[in-house]
């Protein structure tokens, strides 16, 4: 049988939503008003018989309210009429009073607590965040089709950053900071030109990437390497005006030649240190329109072919050094900052094998080990997963599909992710309660849903004028369209990017098979199920000519939010929904022992399929004093897997000047363990949330995941 749904789409005949719509409204009422689980099967079972090739669901409805009434369930029956009538009245009723009011008064916790770098008792934050209610409010009214609302309501997808959606913006990109810089750039109606020295280039660079955060909601990445040419032109630039100095005060040539060049090494040093110095204090005291510090990646790369390597050495070696410094809080004290992000790539020339810059990563293994980052990415898996290209996620982990030019010519660089729609495999896993032939169907009608739902994100930026943005639509941080312009063709033929995301593949094979994914019948299952998605997302690409993308959800907020959807449906499950949380992505059970590099090895093997964003890390404990084993874990990255990164502790105490590990207690509150201090106002702890850190602390089902992590070293 056929179901019409309200807006006029066909779809098969669910049973569970019948179960689920009886069970919500028999939750309200009590004693002998409540019915049966058989009672409620035989009114489901009626349905399913009846010899209509479709029913409307609004004739499905009717028939639940004549059988509870022929059981004798009057008050049921009156308690489905009143959840009926609700769920008919929810998309016109204002619902921001209460969220906008507690968020003020700093009571709303589950938004205040949604990102983990954001500081929500901040006027400007909330500020950012009361507009965000707005958004997500009149989107579920007014912007998006009931049955996508009623979906992410339910816990079967997330429609990720609706608090965004009412505006046409996009998701994450990588910034064309080669081209900006170069030719100039545009900033609030004023030409900024191209920079004559490095220290102006640095400068430009974190403007630039204010700008950028202030007018998208995701993550944005630059690469480093384009800065190689200004520390030249630093050298360039000075050498020529000493020389010229000495030659006039009566310096031989060679002398002259001498002189200029120590002067001109010491200018370039200087600006080389103020320079990064100005990259880190300026993308760690800005704040952007988003309520937070620009999320933004520095991506370093020494390449062979590169003019400029030997500066971009430099660079990347000051970057370390400063950030291994750390930053100062507001007591003096050195900690580790949340950005930029810093992603270190391993090649022939500098994976600890004799290579020429193999000094750099032994100082990138130090930094990691005190202050997280860099993270790694192996050009040599890498370029096996893409087509022999190497280039930056934009932002965390969310990574392009290959796309070329007229030329034939591989293009990163300006190149965006139109949005995110996520998948809850668990919920499909718990419905189907290990019956595969269930779970299959089950699936690709939540996947048709997402598909949907992914649609209605392109659409919203089809037709949007480049002049909602100029700095990334018209002045080079993407493209440079005229006014007035439309950004479409940017969104078709695979240009930019739009991502399926999924959560909870561990708990989604520990139910359908009763294991976990890391033994041999959970992995097949695991890579089957993960086949599927990208063979999804790759049919709807080739549908659709939009480039579609299989990408590993973070899961800052959703690791929390999908299972505390699920617990309150279907009660507590055993390692699933009394967790607290669901695994990110792909990952190993955050509770599973298994050492770093089986776990690496492992989860390598998901990475090519989930081309659109993956990443994967390895709990430390405090290795400074044996970089050494770090050393060769980095080596095994560099062999085996294209992205990953070190997890390990940096805090500090306000109270007693504690500087070791904030634990988690019992109650799961931080708490210093030598003073006892549990004031998130008197301490710093910084952790890794699920691929950038976090300084800002976490909702309650991401605290028990990281109290959960055990080490792989």
């Amino acid at each position: 049988m056929k179901v019409t749904k309200r807006d006029g789409r066909i779809a098969e005949f669910d049973e569970d939503k019948i179960i689920i719509a009886i069970s919500n409204a028999n939750k309200e009422v009590g004693g002998k008003d409540k019915i049966s689980r058989a009672s409620i099967e035989e009114i489901v079972k009626f349905i399913a018989d009846k010899k209509q090739a479709t029913m409307t669901v609004e004739e499905i409805q009717d028939i639940i309210e004549r059988k509870l009434m022929e059981f004798g369930k009057f008050t049921l029956a009156k308690k489905y009429i009143l959840y009926r009538d609700r769920h008919a009245l929810v998309r016109q009723a204002n619902t921001t009073d209460e969220s906008i009011l507690t968020l003020v008064r700093n009571k709303n916790k589950e938004t205040a607590e949604e990102n983990s770098n954001k500081n929500s008792s901040l006027v400007s934050t909330q500020r950012d965040l009361i507009a965000g209610e707005t958004s997500k409010d009149l989107t579920d009214r007014m912007l998006l089709p009931e049955r996508i609302v009623k979906a992410h309501n339910d816990g079967v997808i997330h429609f990720h950053d609706k608090d965004y959606f009412l505006q046409p913006m996009h998701n994450c990109c990588l910034v064309n900071i080669k081209d900006m810089l170069d030719n100039g750039t545009v900033m609030n109606g004023k030409m900024i030109e191209s920079p004559k020295s490095f220290q102006v280039a640095c400068t430009i660079m974190t403007q630039i990437i204010a700008a950028i955060a202030s007018s998208q909601y995701g993550g944005q990445s630059v690469d480093i390497r384009h800065l190689g040419k200004y520390l030249r032109k630093t050298y360039d630039k000075c050498y020529k005006k000493r020389h010229a100095k000495y030659i006039e005060k009566g310096y031989s040539g060679e002398e002259a030649k001498t002189k200029a060049t120590e002067d001109a090494i010491d200018k370039r040093q200087e600006e080389l240190e103020s320079g990064v110095q100005t990259i880190q204090y300026q993308i760690n005291t800005l704040m952007t329109t988003n309520g937070q510090s620009p999320f933004v990646t520095i991506f370093m790369y020494l390449r062979e072919e590169d003019e400029y390597i030997e500066e971009n050495a430099m660079i990347v070696e000051e970057i370390l050094k400063q950030r291994l410094q750390g930053i100062k809080n507001e007591q003096g004290v050195y900690v580790t900052p949340a950005f930029p992000k810093l992603i270190y790539v391993l090649d022939e020339n500098n994976c600890l094998k004799g290579g020429k810059y193999d000094y750099i990563t032994k100082l990138a293994v130090k930094c990691s080990s005190k202050r997280l980052y860099p993270d790694y990415i192996s050009a040599k898996i890498m370029k096996q997963n893409y087509e022999g290209n190497v280039f930056s996620p934009m932002g965390c982990r969310s990574f392009l599909s290959t796309w070329q030019n007229e030329k034939g010519e591989y293009v990163f660089e300006g190149r965006f992710n139109q949005g995110v729609v996520s998948i809850n495999l668990p919920q499909i896993g718990i419905i189907a309660n290990g019956d595969e032939k269930r779970f299959w169907r089950l699936l690709d009608e939540r996947l048709d849903l997402c598909f949907d739902a992914l649609m209605c994100r392109h659409k919203a930026l089809k037709g949007t004028p480049s002049d909602v943005s100029p700095v990334h639509w018209q002045y080079g941080g993407i493209a440079r369209l005229k006014k007035g312009e439309t950004i479409d063709k940017l969104l078709e033929g695979g240009y930019s990017t739009i991502s399926l995301g999924y959560i909870g593949l561990y708990e989604t094979t520990k139910l359908m098979k009763n294991v976990s994914h890391t033994t041999k019948e959970g992995e097949e299952f695991a890579l089957k199920l993960m086949n599927h998605l990208k063979e999804t997302t790759d049919k709807w690409k080739e549908q659709t000519g939009i480039g579609f993308g299989l990408y590993g959800t973070p899961a800052e907020s959703l690791c929390y939010r999908f299972a505390r959807i699920d617990k309150e449906r279907f009660g507590d499950i055993e390692n699933i929904t009394d967790k607290g949380y669901y695994t990110n992505s792909y990952h190993v059970d955050v509770r599973e022992k298994i050492d770093a590099f089986h776990k690496l090895k492992f989860e390598s093997k998901f990475h090519g399929i989930s081309s659109g964003g993956a990443i994967s890390y390895v709990e430390i404990p405090n290795m400074k004093k044996n970089l050494q084993a770090l050393e060769e874990i980095v080596k095994f990255i560099y062999d085996n897997i294209q992205y990953a990164e070190f997890n390990t502790k940096s805090d500090y105490c306000h109270e007693c000047g504690f500087d070791g590990e904030i634990i988690i207690n019992e109650n799961n509150e931080w708490e210093c363990p030598q003073c006892h201090n549990k004031n998130h106002n008197k301490m710093n702890v910084t952790r890794r949330t699920c691929g950038y850190l976090g300084e800002n602390f976490w909702n309650v089902g991401k605290t028990k995941e990281i109290k959960s992590r055990v080490l792989h070293l």
